[in-house]
């Protein structure tokens, strides 16, 4: 298969899972750490987070070189990931390359 159409997959599964750590932690474990006084919530989905923030912010870079993104696209991307949301945003991007992709592909 494709290098760059790999890219693009992981990229998307990548950034979908780090969106939802985001949101869960942003939704459920500060509320639970603030109001339920119970900050383990925070310091396990925070591991998750922080991880798959890491994996993201990897997987942009190696889709930058394998796509030839220009620079502003994947600084984007990067700016994007730290916005609640942001992700998912991107992700809409990056499924139209994905389907322009596998149509050149056949």
């Amino acid at each position: 298969m494709n290098k760059q159409l790999n890219a693009i997959k992981q990229l998307r599964v990548i950034g979908i899972a780090e969106g939802i750590s985001y949101l869960v932690l942003l939704l459920i474990s500060m509320p639970l750490k603030y109001w339920a006084n119970l900050p383990q919530a925070v310091i396990v989905n925070g591991w998750i987070h922080g991880g798959l923030f890491v994996l993201l912010a990897i997987s942009v870079i190696y889709t930058w070189v394998i796509c030839r993104w220009p620079f502003k696209r994947a600084f984007v991307a990067g700016i994007l990931s730290l916005v609640p949301l942001g992700t998912f945003w991107f992700d809409k991007g990056l499924k139209r390359d994905q389907i322009l992709l596998e149509k050149q592909l056949g």
